[in-house]
């Protein structure tokens, strides 16, 4: 029994420093990508950075959800660790945004392998919901440690030693994780048949699809030809419909359609999408807001965002102790939306004069409810889908958050430039200084000092242009975050339709 314990521990605090990871990778990076894009000078990719490593991680994760149902999660995740590792050193050598955006898409195949195959690791080890709740803590703690640190140590990594270090930070992270895995992750498959052979034709139409779709919305608001456009959003169709035909018919569909009629599946797997998108548009457009718009230097941005990722432990853990001794364990999604509806809309009323104290207690709340939240979405779809496809069911929550933060990232991007752009245009037309706007209509000069500095000094009147860019850009990024309020209160809807769930017994009757 002590030594099935010990296995256990050492098992999980392998998943764990997978986990930490997969977070500081996140954290570090939204820190630190207004820093990439000054010196790779790119920011017509900026959201690609994000999107490229969310495009192959939706992609990646429902097929080794499905392969590790079949074979067994251990050898994925040891391979997963090595691909990712060694992806995060191809980021930090970049040497221009495009080379960038292809590392962070290898890197994204490694992600998702990696948050796949370690979530549904977890009912493995641990089959009794109370029982995995317990030992998800450890879980809590490790995402909590890695975002309560990831943002200082992005910005302190990007003021001090360069953004590189931001993506080489994973290196020894990667290595730990490594040994623990290999040394104590049992191998564990639910069945004893022989492994069903992959679904490469849904996998492949399913990657057409997402594809086309993220292609569609980086391209449709460039003014790109509307006969490529047409073509995209054909393919899309056309891949999408083949797809749905396609899984129909497929003995062991890489995307169970059944799974999508799941009364209580389904509305848990839309709030994942929700969840997804008002999270990464959060994550990668605040330290913007915070640097671009209010002119702070990387470290404070990264400090002001470190109470976001503390409180998600923070309401981890409460719900962890409490979510069990509820009789209706659904109204800790309800408060968790209240929360984090709570700190969208407080962020819309931030400005470069607000005191640093209520930027943080509107991170703070935000992170609050995520913690209340994400746990317990992957608790609810895991006591509900049946034994034999946890990994399936899990990979299409986590698909379903990856396609909601691609959306986001992209969506959000698309209107924050063009309605800055479009602002910095009329004012400049305004102002009568045209010859300032292939400078000014590029954010980077908001968050690059020597630039900012080279154009201070090329016109007398540069410092209120200047200024007055910032607000345009703080007015763009609250409009964007208008979006994200009005979706999570959609998302109290939806959260309605969850039917009532139960911890107390072992699993609840799948339908």
């Amino acid at each position: 029994m002590e030594d099935s314990f010990r296995l256990k521990f050492f098992a999980m605090l392998g998943l764990c420093f997978v986990l930490i990871m997969v977070a500081l990778d996140q954290t570090v990076i939204g820190t630190a990508m207004p820093t990439v894009v000054a010196e790779l000078n790119g920011f017509d990719l900026y959201a690609w950075v994000g999107t490229a490593y969310l495009l192959t991680s939706v992609i990646t994760v429902p097929i080794f959800g499905k392969l590790g149902d079949e074979y067994g999660r251990k050898p994925f995740v040891v391979n997963a660790i090595i691909l990712f590792t060694l992806a995060s050193m191809l980021c930090g050598m970049a040497q221009d945004m495009l080379e960038l955006v292809l590392a962070r898409a290898l890197q994204g195949v490694g992600g998702g392998m990696l948050v796949i195959t370690a979530f549904a690791s977890v009912p493995d080890l641990f089959p009794e919901p109370r029982e995995r709740l317990r030992w998800q803590v450890l879980f809590s703690s490790a995402f909590g440690l890695a975002n309560a640190v990831g943002p200082s140590i992005g910005g302190y990594l990007t003021q001090y030693w360069g953004w590189r270090w931001v993506f080489f930070v994973n290196l020894p992270v990667g290595l730990l994780s490594l040994l623990f895995v290999w040394r104590y992750l049992p191998r564990i498959r639910h069945s004893d048949a022989l492994p069903s052979p992959l679904d490469w034709q849904g996998s492949i139409l399913l990657a057409l699809a997402l594809g086309s779709l993220q292609l569609l919305i980086e391209w449709f608001p460039q003014g790109k030809p509307l006969p490529e456009l047409i073509a995209l959003a054909l393919l899309g169709i056309a891949s999408l419909i083949a797809l749905i035909y396609w899984e129909l018919k497929c003995e062991n569909p890489v995307l169970p359609l059944a799974m999508l009629t799941h009364r209580s599946l389904v509305p848990l797997f839309a709030l994942s999408l929700m969840m997804g998108f008002s999270l990464f548009a959060v994550m990668y457009y605040a330290p913007l807001l915070f640097q671009g718009g209010f002119g702070l230097p990387a470290n404070e941005a990264g400090l002001l965002v470190t109470p976001l990722a503390v409180s998600i432990t923070i309401g981890s853990i409460v719900n962890g102790r409490i979510v069990t001794r509820l009789a209706n364990p659904n109204r800790m999604l309800h408060f968790g939306l209240f929360l984090f509806c709570l700190s969208a809309f407080s962020m819309t009323r931030l400005n470069a004069a607000t005191a640093h104290s209520l930027v943080a207690a509107s991170m703070m709340a935000g992170g609050l409810g995520l913690g209340l939240l994400m746990p317990n979405l992957t608790l609810f779809v895991q006591a509900t889908a049946p034994r034999a496809q946890l990994g399936v069911a899990t990979a299409m929550l986590q698909s379903t958050r990856m396609i909601g933060g691609m959306l986001g990232t992209a969506l959000i991007g698309v209107l924050v430039s063009h309605r800055y752009a479009a602002g910095v245009g009329r004012m400049l037309h305004s102002e009568r200084a045209l010859q300032w706007g292939m400078r000014l209509k590029d954010p980077q000069m908001l968050v690059n000092k020597a630039l900012a500095s080279k154009f201070l000094l090329g016109h007398l009147d540069a410092a209120p242009l200047l200024s007055r860019a910032r607000a345009i850009l703080v007015d763009s990024i609250h409009a964007s975050l208008w979006i994200v309020v009005a979706l999570l209160a959609v998302a109290f809807w939806v959260a309605h339709r969850v039917p009532p769930m139960s911890l107390q017994h072992k699993r609840q009757p799948s339908e």
